[in-house]
């Protein structure tokens, strides 16, 4: 018995140094700038970086290959310690954040079925949508929300996204994981918006949703710097154009185009209306239908 003892315990000092040699030889180095831009690095590996985690960020800004205002969750602090840990200046990242461009919720938008489905956006959108008669419009059940790893984003009474712009870091989590692309990350600066995702033609759009884009070119002849297009029966803002002018959003005939400058009339319904149509109303009227 003592014997038998004494050999495992023989057995077991022996396997002891092989190990200790063994991960003595085989060891890898950690470069001392990746262990501190990973202490420095919020851990939230929400991907906004590009990265899968914070850890191949850190590698990748270790090796000159990532930006040190890459961190979106970690904000201007973040960027001020990882400047430091590099030895290099860097200058604080534009703030990104979600905007969803589609007003047609519940109360706004026709439906065609009732879902009874699996309660997730890609899985409804798979099956034909939630409901809504538009099929470019917000799926409405919240997965953009689920995912969101902030908890920026909760879901209004008539089923659409709503933003905590100051908890938003435009991760781009909700927009990764939007089956119709509604919700999408743009910079925070940019305050005009047309809320509206459908490309259907204007009569259609205008059967669909009472707020949706009826393609009737009122806000591209009327912005004075060119900032608008049409796109596909869709009018778009280049936000590198726009100066938010707000031109565009008085003339809106479905209130599609948001305005979030604060103290500004945010859609067309806000601003005082003429006792009569004009010619141009009746015409972008008839154009749609």
């Amino acid at each position: 018995m003592v014997e038998a003892v004494l050999s495992m315990i023989g057995i077991g000092g022996f396997v002891g140094v092989g190990l200790g040699l063994a991960a003595k030889k085989f060891a890898v180095e950690v470069d001392p700038k990746v262990a501190a831009i990973n202490e420095a690095l919020p851990a939230s590996n929400c991907g906004g970086c590009g990265f899968p985690g914070c850890g191949q960020f850190a590698e990748a800004i270790a090796r000159g290959e990532a930006p040190v205002n890459g961190c979106v969750a970690g904000g201007d602090k973040i960027t001020s310690m990882l400047a430091a840990i590099m030895g290099v200046e860097a200058s604080a990242a534009d703030k990104m954040v979600a905007v969803v461009f589609c007003k047609g919720g519940d109360d706004l938008a026709r439906k065609k079925f009732d879902y009874d489905g699996i309660y997730d956006c890609k899985a409804a959108h798979a099956m034909g949508g939630a409901g809504k008669s538009c099929m470019h419009s917000c799926v409405g059940l919240g997965t953009c929300a689920k995912v969101c790893p902030f908890d920026a984003i909760d879901m209004s009474p008539d089923r659409l996204p709503v933003v905590d712009e100051e908890k938003c870091t435009g991760c781009r989590q909700c927009e990764i994981n939007c089956p119709r692309f509604t919700i999408r990350v743009i910079p925070a600066k940019q305050k005009v918006h047309i809320r509206c995702n459908s490309i259907d033609k204007g009569a259609l759009t205008k059967k669909n949703c009472d707020v949706g884009c009826i393609a009737c070119n009122k806000c591209v002849k009327t912005c004075p710097i060119g900032a608008i297009t049409m796109v596909d029966n869709l009018a778009r803002i280049d936000p590198k154009i726009c100066d938010g002018c707000q031109q565009c959003v008085s003339v809106c005939p479905s209130n599609t185009i948001e305005c979030y400058i604060p103290g500004a009339l945010k859609t067309a319904a806000d601003y005082p209306k003429p006792e009569k149509s004009t010619k141009d109303d009746e015409a972008a009227e008839a154009e749609a239908a």
